[in-house]
């Protein structure tokens, strides 16, 4: 009876001490943190402020085919600068053609500076999450490059989302890298002199490309510039959640991306898919990563600097406050899209110089 007495006492003193150990403030469950988001710079704010007077839906809520009528950030853009004096154009040629991809043609733009060459060449990928626009929507960002790094820009029209999933974006970037290697004296080029850039989706090709030139043992891009890059699949990190309304892009949108993307659970596994799943980022192409403050793709960018770094991969990297997601083509605007532009072209300038003089 003793036993029997002591052992009931003993269970009733342990859910009592439980019950007060929940009640107890120090003790309870974290509660869920906000975040103010942070302030834009006046110029960035201009932007997003037209881009709503323009009235665009919700991507989230719509079909492929309608989020491709939307207005773009590029188009705020245009409309602001409508009304000032035209800048000084450049003098970059842009020749439209197409080379032949696992799938077919691929439509590409190749943006040259003046000049003989041969120019080191840049492979560069657009945005728009594998489902939206093209290379004449990133144009300003190609040019920029071109002009600034002195290089041949190729940029590629891969196959978007979701008529064509994963991995059909991917394989096209491969194969437009595979086609340079082959041919980039054809276009004025330096076969020795190769890097690949890319913007938010954009830059997930170039990281995959990087990524499979190491493992499939072929010759490596001399750097992989990487701009507010999507390499991974996690939309609970901090910038996605402080960030989580925010414009251009939002959680949502990233999610709805991921969604036409993706073809099975397993997809969101592949290393070709999210750079940032690799067992081993060893051995990759050094690179340059640019980030933007208001960004949900922020932290993500970040992380994947310092875990190159940490593999042995050297990185030069560079975050911007003040402006979203988009930022890096807006030169003609923004004062920090002007010094990420001047920092990307200084890094490739660098590298392409390194091999020149070899």
């Amino acid at each position: 009876m003793i036993r029997k007495w002591l052992f009931r006492t003993a269970i009733l003193a342990t859910a009592v001490g439980v019950q007060a150990w929940l009640r107890t403030p120090s003790r309870s469950k974290p509660r869920r943190l906000t975040y103010a988001p942070a302030p834009m710079s006046p110029e960035m704010q201009a932007v997003i402020d037209t881009l709503d007077e323009l009235g665009g839906k919700p991507i989230e809520t719509l079909s492929a085919a309608e989020a491709r009528q939307q207005p773009m950030p590029g188009d705020a853009m245009a409309k602001l600068l409508a009304g000032r004096a035209a800048p000084v154009p450049l003098q970059i040629s842009v020749d439209k053609r197409s080379i032949l991809g696992p799938a077919g043609e691929i439509p590409i733009t190749v943006f040259t500076p003046p000049g003989e060459g041969p120019f080191p060449v840049v492979l560069y990928f657009h945005g728009g999450g594998f489902v939206l626009a093209d290379a004449g929507a990133y144009a300003d960002s190609a040019k920029a490059i071109a002009d600034q790094a002195r290089a041949v820009v190729v940029s590629v029209d891969y196959r978007r989302a979701p008529e064509h999933r994963f991995p059909a974006a991917a394989d096209d970037a491969f194969a437009a890298y595979e086609w340079l290697l082959a041919h980039a004296n054809e276009l004025k080029g330096d076969l020795r002199r190769i890097a690949v850039a890319g913007e938010s989706a954009g830059g997930n090709l170039a990281a995959g490309v990087a990524m499979k030139a190491r493992d499939r043992g072929i010759f490596p891009p001399l750097l992989q510039l990487l701009i507010y890059p999507l390499v991974d699949n996690q939309t609970h990190n901090s910038s996605y959640r402080r960030y989580a309304d925010a414009k251009p892009l939002n959680r949502a949108m990233m999610e709805w991306f991921f969604n036409h993307y993706l073809r099975s659970r397993r997809d969101a596994h592949d290393r070709y898919a999210f750079p940032n799943k690799a067992r081993s980022l060893r051995d990759l192409a050094p690179a340059v990563i640019i980030t933007a403050e208001i960004d949900p793709l922020a932290e993500e960018g970040r992380n994947y600097a310092r875990r190159l770094q940490s593999e042995g991969v050297s990185v030069a990297a560079e975050h911007y406050d003040g402006v979203t997601h988009e930022f890096f083509g807006m030169g003609a605007l923004l004062p920090q899209a002007r010094a990420a532009q001047a920092f990307a072209a200084a890094e490739l300038v660098k590298v392409f110089g390194e091999v020149q003089r070899s």
